[in-house]
């Protein structure tokens, strides 16, 4: 294993690259229609494989086509394209080497998939600019500048013209210089309206420490400055023992009046920066915290009842999405199914029955595996009527999958079922 540089230590300012049209410099915000990709967060759309997603239809833009022609042939050598395009990144441009992570094999892929994600959804304006908006605004932690986003362009297209070379010509590349041309100046954007109002990132004192099972602990910090957030929100975070390396956590309460933060995480086989969390963190430790993202929030203009499932350690943003009802004083139903494998990997269940005893609106319906032979989603159809609820998940991959499925076979419509992006969820598990 390498050897990690010091901790936080800030990436110098690269030259600018000047191959590949460069993006305009960055203003103060304005308004602008252009069309931009969709969000690795909560409630983004679910990732396909690059030949699932090919379906050119009529309605699809010329550009459009091209590009998801392009990603059904690049799809079954996806890891040569990832490795291919770092590769062509770092030996052309050096000086960019230092933004990324000192073992690539841990991230390698990320940045590279959000920009074929955002050209894929190219002509879906409201999900790419979203999504986009909150790449530019969460890159500016790892100390992106306007300045880079054609040295990765240009290495983009390099890679992309080498493995779909059967198909590539001079108008597929075309359309992939306008997509991506578009893709970075809404980052850039993003990034100069955020600049003017928050900081890149938060430095945050871990203040409390409670190690619930051998591998999760509550992790409570407090950050040097204001930190807003909605609850059912998640963050990135990185340790001061693995620089440069950024986890998803979601937010375990509401916002609270101390302006204390907790999180709850659980160490996974190999994961570094979970088990850091769990097993190295003590009180005052410093991190870094990201900006929040995610819309897997309430709706508070409604009553309609919450439907909520939390798998594992994902009953953190779901007992934020219940304090923060009771603090708008609502009285909606709120019912809720707490998954786990075993009765041990039920950390919080204390937690979530006294507040339903606070609460007579709120509902806890603990879920067992081994002890009931049935799966979460399976228990849910037991209950309901749900078609007059709003629905969140929060757990595992498969266990979001599978209560998605669930909840749209009980009615539940697609528009009301909110979950944090799969694609997060497993980049977050180490």
């Amino acid at each position: 294993m390498p050897e990690p540089p010091a901790p936080f230590d800030r990436p110098r300012s690269p030259e600018p690259a000047e191959p590949f049209e460069k993006p305009r410099s960055p203003e103060p915000p304005v308004s602008r229609q252009a069309p931009p990709l969709p969000e690795p967060g909560p409630s983004g759309p679910e990732p396909q494989s690059p030949a699932q997603r090919f379906d050119p239809t009529p309605q699809a833009s010329p550009d459009a086509v091209l590009i998801r022609r392009t990603m059904a042939e690049v799809g079954p050598v996806a890891d040569k394209v990832t490795s291919y395009f770092y590769a062509l990144l770092f030996v052309r441009h050096p000086d960019l080497r230092p933004l990324f992570p000192a073992a690539m094999d841990t991230q390698r892929d990320r940045l590279l998939k959000a920009l074929l994600t955002a050209a894929e959804h190219i002509d879906n304006t409201p999900v790419l600019v979203d999504y986009l908006q909150n790449l530019g605004r969460g890159h500016r932690k790892y100390g992106t500048r306007p300045e880079h986003y054609p040295a990765v362009g240009e290495c983009l297209i390099g890679s992309l013209s080498r493995f779909a070379s059967a198909i590539w010509d001079a108008e597929t590349e075309a359309a992939w210089v306008r997509a991506y041309t578009t893709i970075s100046q809404v980052m850039i954007d993003a990034a100069a309206a955020d600049e003017l109002r928050a900081p890149a990132w938060w430095y945050a004192e871990v203040v409390a420490h409670d190690l619930r099972t051998p591998d999760i602990a509550v992790i409570t910090v407090r950050p040097d400055q204001p930190y807003p957030f909605l609850a059912g929100q998640y963050t990135s975070l990185e340790t001061p023992w693995w620089p440069r390396i950024w986890r998803h956590y979601s937010f375990a309460s509401a916002p609270r009046s101390d302006g204390l933060l907790s999180f709850h995480v659980k160490a996974v086989p190999a994961g570094w920066v979970s088990n850091a969390l769990v097993h190295r963190a003590r009180p005052g430790d410093i991190i870094r915290l990201g900006p929040p993202a995610g819309s897997m929030t309430v709706d508070h203009t409604t009553d309609s009842g919450l439907l909520c499932l939390g798998g594992g350690t994902g009953i953190a943003p779901i007992k934020a999405l219940v304090e923060d009802v009771a603090e708008h004083g609502e009285r909606r139903p709120v019912e809720v199914f707490y998954g786990a494998r075993t009765d041990h990997d039920l950390y919080d269940i204390d937690t979530m029955l006294r507040l339903q005893q606070s609460h007579p609106w709120l509902a806890v319906r603990p879920v067992v595996d081994q002890r009931a032979h049935l799966h979460l989603p399976d228990a849910v159809r037991e209950y309901g009527p749900w078609n007059e609820y709003d629905a969140y998940l929060s757990g595992p991959p498969g266990m979001i999958r599978s209560g998605v499925d669930a909840l749209r076979a009980a009615g539940i419509p697609s528009d009301r079922i909110r979950h944090d992006s799969v694609e997060e969820l497993v980049a977050a598990g180490d």
